[in-house]
């Protein structure tokens, strides 16, 4: 039997070996495809709540009856305001209640008529997000009731306003609206970067320290097949499985976005059949590399449950590696695209912001990916070798 029919002939058995596995398929297809997309609906869910507290123009407070300057204001900038309810501070604690609460001092209006400045005390828990989310805007508002003040008083003693402004500051915010986006989907890179690993993992598993548990490997090295052509089959059925989890993982993301909550987030995410065609050809060298690890990994296992727990370190290096970027503020660094999974990560965020990505990006990863799945086939073939000289 030639080469490459003896490549062709262990692809569609180990192929068929792995699709015949049909529960864990349906378990690695539902988790690889339905995870991504459900945790960006719930990021827009979460993201919808903010946009529609926002919308709703509320105020908690407590002793506002005593401030009824404070109070018309707050009403003046169309804000409704509602009386803190008795047992707020444990609300706020609990998580239960969703604003901070405005303390207005009994002694506000007298204090206020005298020139002074009452103390009016904004109280939130840092550990309820809901809360601090929206201390922010309130100081805003507190601040724009002190500037008015401030006005009045100077208008009063004849002094014009515009006095007291000694400079002005115009912000012009230069991100795009891919840009944006990408702050807040920036996990999308790392969740099909995961599904593509462990779509591979338990077909790698399974094709190596399987067959040698099962004792189906020593048959398999007796037939007078190269030892290469056997491993490039097995790599072959492996590496297609986890290419197709690749490519349904990316397209699981084309309908996630009807479902999406929050206007602002749906407005700017957009992930079309060409940003799915960029993360798909970005994934395919990663997960040949990625196929051949895990096989040359588990070749020296005797066991599959020896196989799992020695790839936990290659699992934990590709979910840990792109959130380098996470904790680099100072932008991409160009050895970025030289490590595996980085790399990946990187041009995928790219493609997110709608940046421009060149051959000479996508050189690296792919260089280093291929070199990673040549030297990886090779000892494996070198085990398989003397796995049958014993």
């Amino acid at each position: 039997m030639s080469n490459p029919a003896a490549m062709w002939t262990v692809f569609v058995k180990e192929l068929k070996d792995a699709l015949r596995d049909r529960r864990t398929l349906m378990v690695v297809f539902f988790t690889s495809i339905a995870i991504g997309p459900l945790m960006l609906v719930l990021l827009s869910s979460l993201m919808g709540k903010y946009e529609k507290r926002a919308e709703a123009r509320e105020i908690v407070a407590i002793g506002l009856d005593a401030a009824p300057t404070l109070r018309n204001y707050l009403e003046r900038q169309t804000f409704i305001v509602r009386t803190a309810p008795a047992d707020w501070e444990s609300q706020l604690k609990d998580s239960k209640l969703g604003d901070p609460v405005v303390i207005v001092p009994a002694n506000f209006e007298d204090d206020l008529a005298h020139g002074q400045a009452p103390r009016i005390q904004l109280v939130y828990s840092s550990a309820n997000g809901r809360a601090q989310a929206g201390v922010g805007a309130i100081e805003r508002l507190l601040q724009g009731f002190g500037q008015e003040q401030a006005s009045l008083r100077l208008i009063a003693r004849g002094v014009a306003p515009g006095v007291m402004n000694v400079s002005s500051v115009d912000e012009h915010d230069i991100a795009d609206n891919a840009s944006r986006a990408a702050q807040l989907t920036s996990m999308v890179p790392m969740f099909v970067m995961m599904a593509v690993l462990y779509g591979a993992l338990n077909a790698a598993l399974d094709t190596t320290a399987g067959e040698r548990e099962r004792g189906s490997l020593e048959p398999l090295l007796a037939t007078p097949a190269a030892r290469m052509a056997l491993v490039v089959g097995k790599w072959g059925a492996v590496f297609a499985l986890g290419l197709l989890i690749a490519v349904l993982s990316c397209m699981s993301f084309l309908p996630a976005q009807s479902l999406l909550r929050s206007e602002s987030l749906a407005a700017l995410f957009r992930f079309g059949w060409v940003e799915a065609a960029w993360f798909i050809g970005l994934l395919a060298p990663l997960a040949a590399a990625l196929s051949a690890l895990m096989m040359a990994i588990a070749i020296r296992c005797k066991t599959h449950k020896e196989a799992q727990a020695n790839t936990v370190v290659l699992v934990l290096a590709v979910a840990l590696t792109p959130m380098v970027s996470l904790f680099n503020q100072e932008g991409e660094s160009a050895w970025n695209l030289w490590v595996p999974a980085l790399a990946q990560s990187t041009l995928m965020n790219r493609v997110l912001k709608n940046a421009p990505i060149s051959a000479l990006d996508v050189a690296p990863g792919l260089l280093i990916c291929a070199v990673l799945t040549v030297a990886a086939l090779m000892f494996v073939s070198r085990q398989l070798t003397r796995r049958a000289a014993q």
